[in-house]
């Protein structure tokens, strides 16, 4: 593809999602007394994504951070990518409805903090729900689902509040649409 057919999405994306790539692979590193609990530092940046151009362009970034990101870390086609990708569908659905429920509203309802734990909260369901329903259903799966939400409400807390921090701080996007 010559440099021509490149749109400024196509810029946008690959910018985002190669960030978004560099700190899954990173947070991939980073030791989890539970399985499962992760801070999502790159959910961060498909945050900014959507609330900087689009739904489409955030959900590139997370198909494209989860599928590149699961080829560096070695887990493509594993448990783990089937719970990321159901993680981020998720959660791209969920920001999806409350993009939409802010479209709705004459200000928006929901901040970069309110959607990132909505989205927080939808990853970790989609993954627990994939992790209970294929890989372990055992009852006793169950018993990890509070502690799981609460880290998933935590870490979308954090991550929102690091989302509109730079948000912040960068120049207002041009072409926004969310």
């Amino acid at each position: 593809m010559s440099d021509a057919a490149l749109t400024r999405d196509d810029r946008l994306i690959a910018g985002y999602a190669a960030l978004a790539i560099a700190i899954h692979v990173l947070e991939a590193g980073f030791p989890s007394p539970v399985p499962g609990i992760k801070p999502g530092l790159a959910n961060v940046v498909t945050l900014i994504a959507l609330l900087r151009h689009s739904w489409r362009v955030a959900a590139w970034v997370a198909g494209l951070r989860v599928l590149v990101g699961s080829l560096l870390v070695g887990t493509f086609l594993g448990p783990a990518f089937w719970l990321s990708a159901a993680g981020a569908t998720a959660a791209l659905a969920a920001l999806g409805l409350g993009a939409l429920w802010n479209r709705g509203l004459r200000r928006a309802a929901l901040s970069a903090p309110g959607l990132s734990v909505l989205a927080a909260l939808a990853h970790m369901g989609g993954q627990f729900f994939v992790a209970y329903r294929v890989f372990v259903p055992h009852p006793g799966l169950l018993h990890l689902l509070p502690l799981l939400m609460a880290a998933a409400l935590l870490f979308g807390l954090v991550g929102g509040w690091i989302a509109a921090q730079i948000l912040a701080r960068l120049p207002p996007a041009t072409g926004a649409s969310v």
